[in-house]
């Protein structure tokens, strides 16, 4: 392994124009952030997750960490600006807010996310600037080991700090890919660790010319065995394939809770419903229903109920539901049929499920007055709904993001429902990332998955993460399949984020105390 004998060693290697302190590198550093949604859905090209993290990593090689926490929170804005750009489209065209005043809210936004590839930036430029004073440090072990472990970390925190935002998570990029074998053993945040390692490999690729062979075995190595990895199948079929039916009614938001509209609601799904009562089971999506339970209990919903029932099929339809006791509201999905029961949301987005200071920012301005937007969570562990024999995990909308808390269904529930409305984000990025994000969660529990959605992407996805048909967006849909359950817990559901977590902490860890030690002897 060489050693690090000076940043000259870096220039003398080609990696000059890279590793630029001027605007230059500031411009390249930019770029490769707004490159990296690229790699997501809709677009796919899976190797610029790779790519664009080795220009951050080696840029990050040469800078103090003043000017890494600039680099990094530049990286920061370029990735965000771009891959999260469909808040503008919420906040200006359904939040009724000026272009200028969304598109201030949406910088705002995406400057304080940035801030997480900011404090990677100066964390780890201290942590290799530390380890060089020891005069012991190495490329292959900052690069390897420092960076990637860092990246997976960081990721991990954005992921729950603050109620979490797990957007953009790179291990989600490579769904399809030999890397994605590593999901249903490590979750995506091990997917990310084996990305953000495989970036570190290229640089030294780059800066290291004399070892060709060595850095392109070992990614070779890498990729071959995870996706060995991947080939096993953690899980088994369970009895036989259902017919489903997934509904999509397009209702605009703009106009989905006005009063008048509630009555042409109902008689859309319930139209849809009574096409497809051959299923097993059909599914509304997220607040199909724009009326709270207690006001429709006794008509339209028994009517339900009694139509569920004379066809032998069960239903899964979204609903604002009320404890009147406490006068609390909650996002909910009914199970109607052979038995009756409901979820309430346990993950809320703020500003759309709840409003944070509501007292302060109620009627500043439109966007903070939303209609439904003061939703109460409901609890983090629930009895699973049961529908056509199996019990089932559901997520409502934005909970399908956070893999951690959708393992808590498995391995009890034969396979996974997530309802969404995704019309917030209109004909954007927004909903493409988030289908891809509901494909991780069935990929790391070995669990198919259903997804109806109000305006698309409706779809049903494999347990291997595929995704294997889906409704056009913007119309008025079914999307009639078969889904086969399935039994049995891959690693990820066993274990959850707890053994990535661990490694990557275990690593840095041997790799300070080692050269802590020797630096004092």
């Amino acid at each position: 392994m060489n050693r690090v004998r000076g940043l000259s060693d870096l220039s003398a290697h080609g990696g000059h124009g890279l590793l630029a302190r001027g605007w230059r590198g500031d411009v390249i550093v930019l770029g490769a952030g707004a490159l990296l949604p690229l790699a997501f859905a809709p677009y796919h090209l899976f190797p610029v997750a790779i790519l664009s993290p080795a220009l951050l990593f080696a840029t990050l090689l040469t800078l103090t960490p003043a000017q890494a926490f600039w680099r990094g929170w530049l990286f920061g804005i370029g990735m965000f600006g771009v891959g999260v750009s469909w808040i503008f489209v919420s906040i200006h065209e359904f939040g009724s807010a000026s272009v200028p005043l969304a598109a201030l809210l949406t910088l705002l936004f995406v400057s304080v996310i940035a801030l997480y590839p900011a404090l990677l930036g100066y964390v780890a430029t201290r942590v290799l600037n530390w380890l060089r004073g020891t005069k012991r440090s190495a490329q292959a072990v900052e690069l390897l080991v420092i960076l990637p472990a860092l990246w997976t970390l960081f990721e991990w925190w954005r992921g729950w700090f603050l109620s979490g935002f797990p957007w953009l998570n790179l291990g989600v990029s490579q769904i399809g890919t030999p890397l994605g074998g590593l999901a249903p053993l490590l979750g995506e945040y091990g997917v990310s660790w084996a990305a953000a390692f495989s970036a570190g490999v290229i640089v030294l690729m780059v800066f290291q010319p004399g070892s060709r062979w060595r850095y392109p075995v070992m990614l070779f190595a890498l990729w071959t065995g995870v996706w060995l990895v991947g080939q096993i199948e953690w899980t088994q079929p369970k009895g036989n394939p259902l017919k489903v039916a997934l509904l999509q009614g397009n209702v605009p938001q703009e106009i989905k809770w006005l009063p008048e509209q509630l009555r042409p609601n109902l008689e859309l799904y319930t139209g849809l419903t009574a096409r497809h009562w051959d299923s097993d089971l059909i599914i509304w999506p997220e607040t199909a229903v724009t009326a709270f339970y207690y006001q429709l209990k006794d008509g339209f919903l028994t009517y339900l109920q009694q139509a569920a029932e004379d066809h032998n099929t069960d239903l899964l339809v979204g609903l604002p539901i009320t404890d009147q006791g406490s006068g609390r509201y909650y996002n909910a999905m009914m199970s109607l049929g052979s038995s009756q029961g409901f979820y309430r949301k346990h993950h809320l987005v703020p500003f759309g499920d709840f409003v944070p200071f509501e007292e302060q920012l109620r009627g500043l301005i439109a966007f903070f007055d939303l209609p439904m937007s003061s939703f109460s969570a409901g609890a983090p562990r629930q009895p699973l709904l049961q529908v056509a024999g199996h019990k089932v995990g559901i997520s409502i909308c934005y909970e399908d993001a956070f893999g951690a808390e959708v393992i808590r269904t498995l391995p009890e529930a034969d396979f996974l429902v997530n309802v969404s409305n995704d019309a917030w984000w209109g004909d954007s990025f927004g909903p493409h990332q988030h289908l891809q994000i509901a494909s991780m969660r069935a990929l790391e529990g070995g669990r198919p998955l259903v997804r109806a959605t109000n305006t698309g992407i409706t779809a049903i996805v494999d347990h291997h993460g595929r995704i294997t048909s889906t409704a056009p967006q913007f119309e008025v849909a079914v999307l009639a399949g078969m889904v086969q359950p399935r039994q049995g817990a891959t690693p990820y559901v066993r274990w959850g984020n707890l053994p990535v977590i661990l490694l990557v902490a275990g690593l840095l860890a041997v790799v300070l105390l080692r050269r802590g030690g020797r630096a004092a002897e």
